[in-house]
């Protein structure tokens, strides 16, 4: 029976790519998830040092296979300047996952190969998983799919 130890590093943006990509030189070659969470109102969350709180946090989940471990990046992202580097070329499925960041909560990675709406129309205003998202808007209407059948 094999044991997941499972990490979390807390860290400023600043330190995201480089923390990245020495995770994945040391076996962490799979890409789980990337999310955000917005802590408006919120901003007694643990902390592990001195870091300074922001409003957003990117959360990204790598794993390890050999051996078997799984790796949390918490990275502060302030809310005047909501961006983070793109870690598509080391992971190119974070592709669909930084779209879906942006296109849910405005937090803009810088050199992604395609920056666009992935879930809502090209002309949706604002990023309705904000907390301050106006409550009563007009209900999201998502993206038509068209099937090749």
């Amino acid at each position: 029976m094999s044991r997941i130890l499972s990490d979390v590093i807390i860290l400023e943006r600043s330190d995201y790519l480089s923390t990245v990509e020495a995770r994945h030189q040391a076996g962490y070659i799979y890409l789980a998830d990337i999310t955000c969470v917005d802590y408006l109102n919120d901003q007694t969350r643990a902390m592990t040092n001195d870091l300074k709180l922001e409003r957003f946090e990117l959360v990204v989940n790598l794993r390890s296979f050999a051996p078997p471990a799984i790796l949390r990046l918490r990275v502060q992202i302030p809310e005047q300047n909501p961006v983070a580097p793109s870690i598509f070329a080391l992971y190119p499925g974070a592709e669909a996952m930084e779209r879906e960041v942006y296109d849910l909560f405005g937090i803009r990675f810088e050199n992604h190969p395609d920056l666009t709406r992935i879930l809502l129309p090209e002309d949706w205003e604002g990023h309705p998983l904000r907390k301050d998202y106006g409550v009563g808007r007009v209900p999201v209407q998502f993206k038509e799919v068209k099937r090749n059948r």
